[in-house]
């Protein structure tokens, strides 16, 4: 099925449905709080707001004003859209579906009172919380390097300032200069994103700087979409781009920020421009809830709840979950599912069994989209893996091109479904 933002919408209408039964008479308001306005979040935030008519109140804590979506964060860097393109804010949810938006950090959980206190010095009550704190780094992952170095190597894994930066160091590279990637290891937030990330630094070198070089260290001995990419790497940009898997020394890197050099299985490299990626673990805010196994936070897959306490759910990249890429779209296909699950127990609505659906979409060159897709269906021990689909090697351009301009109605669509 082609995905525009007209069916991407019309995929929630079900969710839709399930959520619109009446309060139950004489219940008081429930109170839901939401940490993180990201695609799980703010997602999970609209669909409670929008279809409990007043019945819950929802209360929704993001630090940012300005959220940047790390999905289409690669094309900004590719020079395909601008940092504009890919910010959105939380008005609308406030003013016409009546959330409380709080601009602030969250610093505490206490799941026997069912409080969140926040840097600012409030403190919220809730009788369902819902934790979509996206991802953090695991100190140490990546030898000589730490979140103090992020200036002079960005990560550029959460979208925004550090997109910024990574974009104007690829611009301001040297003619016949080297860009390092230092790729993470399994599991982390959008498994094909190093990869067309390389293909978007790639597009833009070849044009404005030629003669520069490109290496990835990779600890993985494949990743996600391997064949699609190193076809295109292949096809047009062709002699730029060293990939180093383990075999060949990709998982024994250390680099040095002050010297900016890398160093590979012992041969060190100096470097014009390098993205440290590192090792991920859950946002922060859930290892404080204490609902995380040390990295990530196992969850029901009928509701997304936590599996230490039912009244606290954990969406997206945050969660340990089972089969689906830690990415936007899972991350919004299970707020869908959580919402209704906590618009029923808050309210008495009928609750539908859990499905959920996911793609990741790249783009290789310019009008040149591959894609990665499948469905799931709850079970005891996890979100399971139904049947899935992915981009041949060999497409010829025109169905490229569909697919890249499926990518751009997706987007639109899952936007509007998060902010409104």
């Amino acid at each position: 099925m082609t995905i525009n933002r007209r069916t991407f919408l019309g995929t929630g209408a079900a969710t839709t449905a399930a959520l619109a039964a009446p309060q139950v008479i004489g219940q008081a308001r429930g109170r839901v709080v939401v940490i993180g306005g990201g695609a799980g979040g703010a997602t999970a935030a609209r669909y409670i707001a929008k279809d409990s008519k007043g019945a819950i109140d929802v209360t929704l804590v993001e630090p940012t004003r300005t959220y940047y979506t790390c999905f289409f964060s690669n094309l900004y860097i590719g020079g395909f859209k601008e940092v504009a393109d890919i910010g959105h804010t939380y008005g609308r949810l406030a003013s016409d579906f009546g959330i409380n938006v709080v601009h602030d950090w969250a610093v505490g959980v206490d799941r026997s009172a069912r409080t969140v206190s926040l840097a600012g010095g409030a403190t919220l009550s809730y009788d369902r919380l819902i934790l979509s704190p996206g991802i953090d780094f695991v100190d140490g992952s990546v030898e000589g390097w730490d979140i103090t170095a992020q200036n002079a190597m960005p990560h550029a894994y959460k979208a925004g300032s550090q997109s910024e930066l990574l974009r104007a160091q690829v611009r301001g590279m040297p003619e016949g200069g080297v860009y390092a990637m230092i790729a993470p290891p399994n599991p982390f937030r959008c498994p094909p994103g190093p990869y067309e990330r390389i293909c978007m630094v790639a597009h833009y070198l070849k044009s404005a700087n030629p003669t520069a070089k490109i290496i990835i260290a990779d600890p993985k001995p494949k990743f996600s979409k391997m064949a699609l990419f190193q076809e295109g790497w292949g096809d047009h940009y062709d002699g730029m781009i060293d990939w180093i898997g383990p075999e060949f020394g990709g998982d024994k890197v250390s680099v040095d920020p002050a010297a900016m050099t890398v160093t590979i299985d012992g041969e060190t490299t100096k470097v014009d421009a390098c993205n440290v990626i590192p090792a991920m673990k859950a946002g922060r805010i859930a290892e404080i809830a204490g609902v995380t196994d040390g990295n990530w936070a196992p969850v029901s897959a009928y509701d997304m709840s936590s599996r230490t306490d039912p009244n606290v759910h954990v969406l997206g990249d945050a969660s340990q979950q089972g089969d689906m890429p830690k990415s936007g779209f899972s991350a919004n296909s299970q707020a869908k599912v959580c919402a209704n699950a906590v618009r029923g127990a808050l309210t008495g609505s009928k609750v539908f069994p859990a499905r959920y659906s996911n793609t990741c979409w790249s783009l290789i060159s310019a009008e040149n989209g591959v894609k990665v897709g499948a469905s799931y269906e709850a079970t005891d021990e996890k979100i399971k893996n139904t049947g899935g689909f992915i981009s041949k090697t060999g497409e010829n351009a025109e169905l490229r091109k569909a697919t890249y301009e499926e990518s751009e109605g997706w987007y639109a669509g899952i936007t509007a479904d998060m902010f409104g």
